[in-house]
């Protein structure tokens, strides 16, 4: 993004979002050296459209979602790139509810980005103030999400914060309902958000649990919003696992109100233990928005990615690390278990995902060779295993992901579609 343009997205959001002069948009960021600077350009494109704003400074992408509603503002703004490295950046937008824009308020946003900036006359510009207290908020908002009977007393934790922006809000909340924390990943200098660290990279986080001996460990990604954790034994337990947990605990408690909400990635270990349990389960494409939008759908609360990505609808509006790790901490004390005991309830298939380089987007479905092979793979796998190819949404790349109980059984079929799919796609 050059400064140009994020200059004049300030400007047409504030146009499209709000629609009476001087209405207020929040704007947070995570710790990513670049954040200042757009900063600034968000607050003069809103200013320059008559529009006020207030700045949240490093704050989780969630918590924006919840401060947007709980001040009253038009708009949440937060400038992240979520789990990529520092030299990305990105916005994100919050509508006044705290969930994600429509693709129309979206599209208004894109066109008015078309016309010249004009500034409103001087006495009608937009003024900014600084939130001092926006952490505090958030941090009460996640502990007030769980039972007030649910005390973290002798629990260790490893909360590995990505040098995100979790890193002074996260180890206070689990340090303030009692456990005992030892944080990691938690000096940003602006240029290590998810260095080799966080949800994305847990190798360290899983050398931190053993070291320490610790109970458990909290990855989060550098915006807040996935989750990954790892047990006594530091065996990674991700977001399939973690959905499993809750929905469970919820399920017995009678208060799951519908089924589950994963992805086409999710595990088919997730969806065959969630039968077995009574519980229903449907797949949505991949990517947050779409599980959101099939939630809401079916009215069900619970949804959620293998990333770590969990939508827990009867707490918040959108992917929360946070509140997602209390409530599979609630879910572990409520069911007088471990993590690694709880894990051990769910058996993971072993899936193998394979990139194929494309030079342009191919329809598949017309090809017989790989229709042909998909079939073939299909029945050889019977009812214990499935093949999925779908195109990625931001690189040249067809993914080949097949899935199953034999593990080499499961690489050796999807080897042998990959190279069938690279055949088709030369």
């Amino acid at each position: 993004m050059t400064p140009e343009f994020v200059l004049k997205l300030g400007w047409a959001a504030g146009r499209v979002l709000c629609q009476q002069s001087h209405d207020l948009v929040l704007i947070g960021k995570d710790t990513r050296i670049s954040g200042y600077m757009f900063e600034s350009l968000l607050e003069a494109g809103l200013s320059a459209a008559g529009v006020h704003s207030r700045l949240l400074g490093p704050m989780p992408t969630p918590a924006i979602a919840y401060l947007t509603r709980t001040l009253r503002a038009s708009a949440g703004i937060v400038i992240s790139a979520s789990h990529n490295p520092y030299y990305d950046n990105g916005v994100k937008f919050f509508s006044a509810d705290g969930t994600k824009l429509d693709d129309e308020v979206e599209l208004a946003i894109e066109q008015e980005m078309q016309k010249p900036l004009e500034t409103v006359e001087s006495d009608q510009l937009g003024k900014v103030e600084r939130i001092f207290d926006a952490a505090g908020r958030y941090s009460e908002f996640c502990k007030n999400s769980v039972s007030p009977t649910l005390s973290l007393h002798g629990l260790k934790i490893v909360i590995d914060c990505a040098h995100g922006a979790t890193y002074n809000i996260a180890p206070q909340v689990f340090t303030e309902l009692g456990a005992k924390v030892n944080t990691i990943g938690s000096a940003p200098n602006g240029i290590n958000i998810n260095d080799q660290c966080g949800a994305t990279a847990p190798a360290l986080i899983r050398q931190a649990v053993i070291e320490q001996q610790a109970d458990l460990g909290i990855a989060i990604d550098g915006d807040g919003d996935r989750l990954i954790m790892v047990d006594d034994q530091g065996e990674i337990v991700d977001g399939d696992e973690l959905l499993f947990i809750i929905a469970i605990a919820q399920h017995a408690k009678q208060q799951l109100n519908g089924g589950v909400v994963g992805t086409h990635m999710s595990n088919l270990g997730l969806e065959h233990a969630l039968t077995k349990n009574n519980i229903q389960f449907q797949r949505a494409a991949v990517g947050d928005r779409y599980v959101l939008e099939m939630m809401q759908q079916l009215d069900w609360r619970l949804g959620g990615e293998s990333s770590g990505h969990i939508i827990c609808l009867d707490k918040t509006t959108t992917g929360d690390a946070i509140i997602s790790a209390l409530q599979v901490l609630e879910s572990l004390q409520e069911m007088q278990i471990t993590l690694s005991q709880a894990a051990k309830l769910m058996t993971k298939y072993p899936q193998t995902l394979i990139n194929v380089p494309i030079r342009e987007k191919t329809d598949l479905q017309q090809s017989t060779r790989v229709q042909d092979t998909v079939q073939a793979i299909e029945k050889e796998l019977e009812e214990q295993g499935r093949v999925l190819l779908r195109m990625s949404g931001t690189e040249p790349l067809i993914r080949v992901m097949v899935e199953g109980a034999d593990s080499m059984q499961v690489q050796a079929a999807a080897r042998r579609l990959a190279d069938i799919v690279q055949q088709e796609c030369a």
